[in-house]
């Protein structure tokens, strides 16, 4: 049986991170989290996590300078990064990284994020 994995979530909305967190760790995913760019890239750097969730309509950064950032910050591009993004932006993601529009529902999110886990095992 594969290890259920390792996901960060940054995202500033203490709410969003609740639902992703209770719902992941429900399998024994392990959950890493931040509110904020700067300290989620530092905990995407430390905790090397398979499958990295971002915010980033809440980003004070260009949204394709934000997936660059996340995705070298997995040192080998090991995980995969989805980007949560209005579809009115103009989001250019990264070959390890895809993008969910807002608004969303949790449950596809959710079970993005698991197939993600899953092609990380």
């Amino acid at each position: 049986m594969a290890t259920p994995g390792r996901v960060l979530i940054v995202d500033s909305s203490d709410d969003s991170r609740a639902v992703l967190r209770e719902a992941l760790s429900r399998n024994g995913t392990e959950i890493f989290e931040a509110s904020r760019s700067d300290t989620g890239l530092a905990l995407a750097r430390s905790c090397r996590p398979d499958v990295i969730v971002v915010d980033v309509d809440e980003n004070s950064q260009p949204h394709p300078q934000v997936s660059r950032d996340f995705d070298q910050a997995t040192h080998d591009g090991s995980a995969s990064v989805l980007l949560l993004a209005t579809a009115r932006r103009n989001v250019e993601p990264l070959a390890a990284g895809e993008v969910v529009a807002k608004p969303y529902h949790y449950a596809p999110l959710i079970r993005k994020i698991e197939e993600l886990l899953a092609r990380a095992a």
